[in-house]
């Protein structure tokens, strides 16, 4: 049988394992040095625009060459998974990111990636292999992007023509060699909804983000107080941000998730601005002990509470 073609059959096998485990899409990339990233990035990171993100800075080598992360890799497997919503926050006191609806996704993803990860090795041989759900410095975006499951959209979300953008990704870099998928071409046109959206003006003509100015890094990332020329432009939103994927016409295309797990918990749908505002940290802690929102911690929630809050008070 034709080298060509073992790796062909290999790849569908895998593809269809993924869609068993309930993954949106998966692709295949050649687990190169990312040469075209190199530039943007350091243009990126030279303008300050990862705020204080510090660990942006490290291991750039391995961020740009999967070789490195994993001795011997030939191929990145990139993953998709849906986590739309139809429910929503919109009316309530304030709003946290969809993503954040339900359990964490790094541990929901972590073990779906775990049994795709096992398959390859039963099937195919042990692999030198690692998975990554935003744990290691991997330029994700790209490797999707690379691997033809969408494009990186003016908002510098990955879009998938199929699924629209509430998609997370993740990766196994692998040591088996697969047939790898072409890459996808801009589908954004002159539409700059997301642009025009942002009520911070994070997002520039360049397809970056200045984190300095993005919600979603003000109430996540940032453990510092926010920068006060912020005051009256979070829109409610107190983790998180959705507005320049809620205005993204791709998303029209976006389907419910399946994932029970992602189901928006009962206690935030119902919390009032009373019980906002009250939050006491016994209380974080349970009703957010499984969720991504843990992430910025009592404190980091408080003070986003507060920040918002103020703002609507005047």
């Amino acid at each position: 049988m034709e080298l060509s073609r073992v790796k062909s059959e290999i790849s569908d096998l895998i593809r269809k394992e993924a869609f068993r485990l309930g993954f949106s899409d998966i692709g295949f990339s050649n687990a190169r040095f990312a040469s075209e990233c190199e530039k943007p990035l350091n243009e990126w990171l030279g303008n300050g625009h990862h705020a204080g993100m510090d660990y942006m800075e490290r291991n750039l080598d391995k961020r740009l060459n999967p070789s490195l992360l994993v001795e011997g890799a030939k191929s990145v497997v990139s993953v998709l998974y849906n986590y739309y919503s139809k429910e929503s926050l919109t009316g309530a006191p304030y709003k946290i990111a969809k993503y954040a609806y339900g359990e964490d996704y790094h541990d929901v993803i972590k073990m779906k990636l775990r049994e795709l990860s096992q398959y390859i090795n039963v099937n195919f041989g042990e692999q030198t292999q690692r998975s990554f759900v935003d744990s290691a410095p991997v330029i994700e975006r790209f490797w999707a992007q690379n691997s033809g499951l969408g494009w990186i959209g003016k908002n510098s979300c990955l879009i998938s023509r199929k699924h629209g953008s509430f998609l997370f990704i993740a990766e196994i870099i692998t040591s088996l060699e697969l047939e790898y998928d072409v890459p996808l071409n801009e589908y954004c046109g002159t539409c700059r909804k997301c642009i025009d959206s942002c009520p911070t003006h994070a997002i520039s003509e360049t397809r970056t983000v200045n984190s300095h100015q993005c919600i979603s890094y003000q109430t996540i990332e940032n453990h510092a107080e926010i920068p006060p020329e912020l005051k009256g432009k979070f829109a409610d939103n107190i983790f998180g941000c959705d507005i320049c994927q809620d205005v993204c016409p791709w998303n029209k295309k976006a389907h419910v998730h399946s994932e029970p797990l992602f189901s928006l918990k009962k206690e935030v749908l119902e919390m009032t601005k009373e019980g906002w505002n009250n939050l006491d940290e016994p209380t974080f802690h349970s009703i957010f002990r499984k969720s991504a929102v843990k992430r910025t911690k009592f404190k980091g929630l408080q003070r986003n509470i507060r920040f918002v809050g103020i703002n609507q008070s005047e």
